[in-house]
């Protein structure tokens, strides 16, 4: 991956998300070695919609989401999660904790 710029490196650890599971933005950049480019994570994924880039499972570090504003339709983020079992409620991650998937333990 240290050839590929930032954008291409968190679309590389993003699709590793798996199924059922999220992350944060600041987990994505800790583990690529800038701890403080949270934001810039997430720029990347609202570029990312025509990549093949699971983005809906990337959420605030208190499993909001946050950046369900970036896709289409209202509820888009929501359903794509509940989809895979994800309980969604007031657009939080329910039992977050659980569902957490950190790329710097998995990886």
């Amino acid at each position: 991956m240290d050839n590929d710029n930032f954008f291409e490196r968190v679309y590389k650890v993003t699709r590793l998300i798996p199924y059922g599971r999220v992350t944060s933005y600041g987990a994505i950049a800790r583990f690529l070695g800038a701890a403080r480019s949270a934001r810039m994570v997430g720029w990347a994924l609202n570029n990312s919609h025509d990549k093949d880039v699971p983005a809906h499972r990337v959420v605030n570090r208190n499993g909001v989401l946050t950046g369900k504003h970036h896709f289409a339709g209202t509820n888009l983020m929501k359903d794509l999660l509940e989809s895979e079992g994800i309980v969604v409620v007031e657009n939080q991650v329910k039992d977050f904790n659980e569902v957490f998937w950190d790329p710097k333990d998995n990886l």
